[in-house]
């Protein structure tokens, strides 16, 4: 990422932080009123001209004050950021700084800090959903895809990653219901009571134009939730 860009990247991350970022490790889940444009402009004033700061300089630090004073939050997500840069084999830092920018939904952000936590640990499983998460949150279901099946190398057993994976398949364009229809019912093999499993499982079989299996996942589904509220849709599709 070039300068210009990394500058825009973290002005725009403290601009979305509001207050509750503790420490230098996580931020509150309840978020208070946006940020407005003039808040934003005071935020970007503190930082130094020659924004991001390195480290190795002798005048301010990483997001102090002009005069030595402290940044407060700001100057603990610059932190973050600039370590996780500056240790790109360090996990922990990667996963914080790719936490931030989930958090005021920046995607594309916490992406590619993401992925460069992957390359320090390849098999994390939590991981590899989480790029999965990731893409698909971005409508990228191809490469969704890809995670779900390197996360389930790790754990074949996880009905939910095998449900999501399914998702990656129906969502995509064009759709490939006989791929999705075959990771719902890896899923349900796992847990045969999982609910949006046999949910979606339900919905792609009437997509396909196979009514009789349909009806009979919807009635699994009804023995599993009866209030499931999708059943109503489901059922008036099959009349």
């Amino acid at each position: 990422m070039n300068k210009p860009n990394y500058l825009y990247g973290i002005i725009g991350l403290l601009a979305g932080l509001t207050i509750g970022y503790i420490g230098t490790d996580y931020i509150n889940d309840t978020h208070g009123p946006a940020v407005t444009a003039n808040n934003a402009m005071a935020t970007s004033n503190t930082l130094p001209p020659d924004h991001p700061p390195t480290g190795n300089s002798t005048g301010n630090q990483a997001g102090a004050a002009p005069g030595g004073s402290s940044g407060g939050p700001q100057s603990d997500v610059l932190a973050v950021i600039q370590q996780a840069r500056n240790e790109p084999t360090n996990f922990d830092a990667q996963m914080k700084a790719a936490d931030l920018f989930k958090q005021i939904n920046r995607p594309e952000g916490a992406l590619e800090f993401y992925q460069t936590a992957f390359k320090a640990r390849p098999k994390d499983f939590k991981l590899l959903v989480t790029l999965g998460d990731t893409n698909f949150d971005m409508k990228r279901y191809e490469e969704a895809e890809r995670w779900y099946q390197l996360a389930l190398k790790q754990n074949p057993n996880d009905a939910t990653v095998r449900m999501d994976l399914g998702l990656s398949f129906y969502l995509r364009s064009p759709r490939d219901l006989d791929s999705a229809i075959a990771a719902y019912g890896d899923a349900l093999k796992v847990d045969p009571r999982h609910e949006k499993a046999l949910q979606n499982l339900t919905q792609a079989l009437i997509d396909k134009g196979e009514r009789a299996a349909a009806a009979d996942s919807l009635k699994r589904l009804e023995q599993v939730n009866p209030n499931n509220q999708a059943i109503v849709q489901l059922r008036a599709q099959l009349q």
